[in-house]
């Protein structure tokens, strides 16, 4: 990727708008409408879509209206983004009360609150990790590269608009051709079970047939998640893929292969399910202990630069005004007042976990918990995001690993049945909460690093999107939760499902402990081995596997396109080039499939409350059959783009 994010685009001797009424007015009104639709998109379908594109967009539309600078458009982005950030914590944790049944339908002030504590922390945690994950680590931030170029491609006279929005347009109009919500032609990924060959096994004198098989995935032709790997290259989605291959082409194979039972007289339909099956109830589980220790690995790596960063912070709390002048684009809000928040934010959190827990040491002992795990998820949810972008940021799988840690708390101290539930549950939501503001966070100061943004502007702005954003999200919950029933088939909250069965699962004795812990000793082998990255991989085996697949082959593109530009002797200000022509490309699939994707979020969530709104729509989408051939063309398409098109532009 080329190093071109040194100098910031407006330098830090330029003083322009920046923080005003009208970028965080656009920024809140934004947040809410992405949080909405990601609610619904979310609970449906397991996934949410990152906003930081989408509203980078839409702010340097509407803001272009009004005479706005480039530093408001980056204010207005950044404080939108945070409303689908908070709300991928919400719909994976909260609607878990209900799965539980620690609640009976979502409740306004419980599920605000538990926004409005676990974003605001996550806000005051990446200030303090800022400097470290943003400045001075040298990591890639896939999508913050990609939503800055397109902010620049957006400013006049720019070069590279034309790649930019025109890639923009290809991956939109694929996504309505693909996404089941849209017009749906195309079938993006396909699946089939293969049977293995069965064999006789003789163990203790007793002849034991096995046979088993394997399930095989083609990768999904989505442009954004090519974009992606190409992005973040060769070697880091090749290590995500390994986990992929580790989850998916070993260990569900092995688990049917060593249960000859359970696929015994199933048909091909079935046997889909039961390796869907045996992934998600035990190779997940799996991987969270395996992200466990992955993510006390990556902070341990991350000692020296998370220990000067906090040094730093210490030493400006002691230090006395009127010092060293410091950088526009380097100047954070003030650490003695973000200390001082943080306290606040724990104590307030101490009365919400006694309101569920009814117990003052188990109150004590959860807050102390979500502080600690709060500030540890942080730093490896940023420091994922830097890796792999926010879109992939398993910030379920850091939950559960705190919802672990809290049951067993809970279980040791005795605090068992709907409370225990309801503490542990608390836990997980405020922490998740924490996690995914704090990746989202962290990419948008990388935006804005890379922009010339001012930090401390920046965080005032999400901190009042996360306020806003915290006490509307609830609405939308509770509607949907009305009309389609949290946990139904029509609102499956797969997500929050997985919360509920393990909160209930610990706390009610019947967790399957060995899943966890074999995990743990996984990670413990690939450290010893000197794996590039176990949580990467421990990822990679918690994703679906069309996914990191999708990931894979962008990342062998950006590997051809590197052997290409090699082979053509070209200089390293043409090969500078090139590379950008690739990461513009990229960073306009990722921009329209998220755009696309949201606009039919809007389009469903409004047909469900007017019919009328999508009658044509679905008049048109039920008369296709959607055809998996037609995904093929994608790839061809992709390669052109991403390799031979910025190779012919290096040599213009």
């Amino acid at each position: 990727m080329a190093k071109n994010t040194d100098q910031p685009f407006v330098p830090a001797s330029t003083t322009m708008a920046e923080l005003t009424l009208k970028a965080v007015l656009l920024g809140v009104l934004m947040a809410i409408g992405l949080g909405a639709a990601n609610a619904y998109l979310g609970m449906k379908a397991g996934l949410t879509v990152a906003a930081t594109f989408p509203a980078a967009v839409v702010a340097m539309a509407a803001l272009r209206l009004f005479n706005g600078t480039v530093l408001e458009e980056n204010v207005a982005r950044t404080t939108a983004s945070v409303g689908e950030a908070l709300v991928a914590g919400a719909i994976f944790t909260i609607p878990a009360f209900v799965i539980s049944g620690a609640w009976e339908s979502l409740r306004y002030w419980e599920s605000t609150a538990i926004m409005m504590i676990g974003g605001i922390l996550g806000v005051l945690f990446v200030i303090v990790l800022r400097r470290t994950l943003v400045v001075e680590a040298d990591l890639p931030f896939p999508e913050s590269v990609a939503a800055a170029e397109i902010v620049k491609a957006g400013q006049g006279g720019q070069t590279g608009a034309a790649a930019v929005f025109g890639a923009m347009g290809l991956a939109a109009l694929w996504e309505l051709f693909k996404n089941s919500n849209g017009i749906q032609f195309v079938e993006s990924s396909v699946q089939k079970f293969y049977s293995f060959g069965k064999s006789n096994i003789e163990i203790l004198g007793n002849k034991i047939e096995y046979g088993g098989g394997i399930l095989l995935e083609t990768p999904s032709a989505s442009p954004a998640l090519v974009g992606v790997g190409f992005i973040v290259g060769m070697r880091v989605s090749a290590v995500l893929f390994a986990g992929a291959v580790l989850g998916w082409w070993m260990l569900v194979p092995l688990a049917v292969f060593l249960n000859p039972s359970l696929a015994e007289g199933l048909d091909d339909a079935s046997l889909l399910n039961l390796a869907s099956d045996i992934w998600s109830k035990q190779v997940r589980p799996l991987a969270v202990g395996t992200m466990i220790v992955a993510a006390f690995y990556t902070l341990w790596n991350l000692r020296g630069s998370l220990i000067a960063g906090i040094g730093k912070a210490l030493k400006d709390l002691t230090a006395k005004s009127g010092g060293e002048e410091v950088l526009r684009t380097e100047k954070d809000l003030d650490f003695k007042k973000i200390f001082m928040a943080i306290g606040v934010m724990a104590v307030a959190t101490f009365f919400l976990y006694y309101y569920f827990a009814q117990s003052v040491p188990g109150a004590l002992v959860l807050t102390a918990v979500m502080v600690v795990l709060g500030f540890l998820f942080a730093a490896v949810a940023g420091y994922l995001v830097a890796l792999i972008g926010s879109s992939n940021n398993p910030i379920s799988g850091l939950t559960l690993s705190a919802l672990l840690i809290s049951a067993v708390l809970m279980v040791l101290m005795g605090l068992t049945g709907i409370k225990g539930v309801a503490a542990v549950l608390g836990v997980a939501g405020v922490v998740c909460c924490v996690a995914g503001v704090a990746g989202d966070m962290m990419q948008d100061l990388k935006v804005g690093h890379i922009l010339g943004g001012t930090p401390w502007r920046m965080e005032i702005g999400e901190i009042i999107g996360v306020i806003v954003a915290a006490s509307v999200l609830a609405f939308p919950l509770m509607a949907l939760d009305k009309v389609y029933h949290i946990g139904s088939a029509e609102l499956p909250a797969p997500q929050a499902g997985l919360m509920a069965l393990m909160a209930t699962g610990i706390v009610g004795g019947e967790m399957a402990w060995p899943l966890v812990i074999v995990g743990m000793f996984l990670a413990v082998g690939l450290i010893l081995i000197g794996s590039p990255s176990p949580m990467l991989v421990a990822v990679g085996m918690y994703l679906p596997f069309y996914s990191t697949a999708a990931i894979f082959v962008g990342g062998l593109l950006r590997a051809l396109f590197e052997w290409w530009a090699e082979r053509s002797n070209a200089t390293e200000e043409e090969k500078t080039k090139a590379e950008n022509t690739g990461i513009l490309l990229s960073s306009g699939f990722i921009a329209g499939e998220a755009l696309m994707a949201v606009a039919l979020a809007f389009l469903v969530l409004g047909g469900d409350f007017y019919p009328p709104m999508i009658a044509f729509h679905q008049k048109m989408a039920g008369s296709i059959t959607p055809r998996f051939w037609l995904s093929l063309i994608m790839y061809p398409a992709l390669a052109y783009l991403l390799v031979y098109l910025p190779v012919k532009k290096m040599r213009e």
